[in-house]
């Protein structure tokens, strides 16, 4: 399942116009129904194009990728920003408290994760009980944007991998190349 990790050196792509044809943090937030008093996890956080727009709107956003210089990134751009803590941690071990978050966003990361049961485990663990958990991926078609086609995970699989965790899964599609699956955990 673990496709190549994304390069920092590529960062200005998940910042490209672009994306919000394709799916906007706006709709995410929409969807996930955060409020002012949720503290949110954004689980590969990257250059911050969901976290940022999240801060807007939560209390508290747990920022949380493996590459430093991806966080590093995110910090120049949320300089006045102050409600929203930088994780450097992998997704089969994260650094948080238990049921820290009352929602939870994992975007185009999990095709990276080499041990999804693990990671499935923590986002179960760092998720207050009855809250959600929304995990975007692009679909397995062909397409410029996104990973090559060998590492997608197509939306019918996902919603498998949530099964086989114990989470109920609900598939919603963003775009024809974006879904997202949702649970409560």
């Amino acid at each position: 399942m673990a496709g190549k990790r994304f390069k920092p050196g590529k960062a200005d792509r998940l910042l490209d116009p672009k994306r919000k044809e394709i799916i906007s943090p706006e709709q995410v937030i929409a969807y996930l129904e955060v409020t002012t008093t949720d503290h949110v996890a954004d689980f590969g956080a990257g250059n911050g194009y969901f976290t940022l727009p999240l801060a807007v709107v939560a209390e508290k956003v747990y920022a949380v990728d493996i590459e430093k210089q991806m966080l590093d990134l995110l910090k120049k751009r949320a300089i006045e920003v102050e409600n929203i803590d930088y994780i450097v941690s992998s997704l089969e071990q994260i650094n948080l408290a238990d049921q820290v978050a009352d929602k939870a966003v994992a975007a185009f990361v999990i095709h990276e994760v080499p041990d999804l049961k693990k990671a499935f485990q923590e986002f179960k663990r760092i998720v207050k009980p009855g809250k959600k958990i929304l995990v975007l991926e692009w679909e397995a078609i062909e397409m410029e944007m996104g990973p090559p086609l060998h590492e997608r995970i197509s939306s019918q699989k996902m919603k498998e991998i949530f099964e086989e965790n114990g989470l109920e899964a609900e598939v919603h599609h963003f775009h024809e190349a974006v879904y997202g699956v949702t649970t409560v955990v």
